[in-house]
């Protein structure tokens, strides 16, 4: 009974990111899906850009997807991890989580590759991977910040 109630706590948001970032890997969430409506809001929002500052604009904001995708993967990968442990910070959990986030962002480069309008780039993995690495930096600090003010905190 407890390996389900970890599984269903734990592991199951993770599973469904997973899915939720592999379906925004379909052509639903192309650059040319996206621009249909990120271009015209920000030509309107500032008009006087030109078009190539628009397109470097449309790309940043989809990078930064992917930094964002893949930094909640790794938050939900450490938790998953961690489960009932500890809350003290963990490098065994931090490697693990970066681990699947790796591979994870590997694994959907290699479904675009079979999305007709989309294109599978290393480049992306490294994107990814430093969503996750970004997380596990947070976490750390957290955790550290944490064990710092129990030391120094009365009581």
């Amino acid at each position: 009974m407890k390996w389900n109630r970890i599984f269903f706590q734990y592991w199951l948001p993770v599973i469904i990111w997973m899915v939720v970032i592999f379906w925004m890997s379909t052509g639903t969430f192309s650059s040319e899906q996206t621009s249909r409506f990120i271009v015209p809001l920000l030509n309107f929002l500032f008009p006087l850009l030109a078009p190539q500052d628009v397109e470097l604009i449309h790309g940043l904001i989809r990078k930064s997807g992917h930094v964002s995708e893949y930094f909640v993967l790794g938050l939900l990968s450490y938790r998953a991890f961690r489960a009932n442990s500890s809350p003290i910070w963990r490098p065994r959990w931090a490697g693990f989580a970066l681990f699947v986030v790796a591979l994870f962002a590997a694994s959907d480069e290699l479904h675009q590759s079979f999305v007709v309008s989309r294109t599978p780039s290393l480049v992306d993995v490294g994107i990814d991977v430093l969503g996750g690495i970004i997380s596990q930096g947070l976490i750390m600090i957290r955790g550290k910040l944490a064990g710092y003010y129990a030391k120094v905190s009365p009581g």
